[in-house]
């Protein structure tokens, strides 16, 4: 299957089942929020979405947006085990876990659904800055279908001008 910027979410979430590396990503890196995750998240764990904000997540700024996700309990660098990670249990909040997590896989597709997340949920078209910094993301990834920079910004000199830092906000 081929997957593009327009593949619906339920075919994304379904092919995100198929993890035989159960756990791995959870001992080195964590997901970002999306949606209705931290209601979900907060609502599992019976506390409310501030005290989840304070003691679990750590806010990012990632093509040039602010996203949530759970913190590392590796001295607060990015990378480490997750927080809701235990070597016994696995993930404390599997039944709940955030949408990019679900997504993460080792399977020779599981990079195409995290761009997929990336196109759906972080990267702003709206925004230069966004833009610009998915143009440094695409010289080391292929774009999946739906994101090419050409397809994100159509106007061709308005993308020109994005990327040559002429624009640096959005335009009202």
């Amino acid at each position: 299957m081929i997957i593009s910027k327009k593949t619906p979410k339920d075919k994304v979430l379904e092919l995100g089942k198929h993890c035989d590396r159960s756990n791995h990503c959870c001992q080195f890196t964590t997901g970002f929020l999306a949606e209705e995750d931290l209601h979900n998240i907060s609502r599992f764990l019976n506390i409310s979405e501030k005290e989840l904000r304070d003691n679990f997540l750590e806010e990012v700024k990632i093509f040039n947006t602010n996203a949530l996700r759970p913190k590392s309990l590796k001295d607060n660098k990015p990378y480490g085990p997750c927080v809701f990670f235990d070597d016994t249990q696995g993930c404390k909040i599997h039944e709940v876990k955030p949408l990019h997590c679900k997504l993460y896989i080792c399977k020779s597709y599981g990079f195409d659904l995290t761009q997929w997340f990336y196109l759906n949920y972080l990267i702003n078209p709206k925004d230069p800055k966004s833009i610009r910094e998915y143009a440094e993301f695409l010289k080391s990834n292929e774009p999946i279908p739906g994101g090419r920079l050409e397809e994100l910004v159509p106007d061709k000199n308005k993308l020109k001008k994005i990327l040559s830092y002429e624009i640096f906000k959005e335009e009202e």
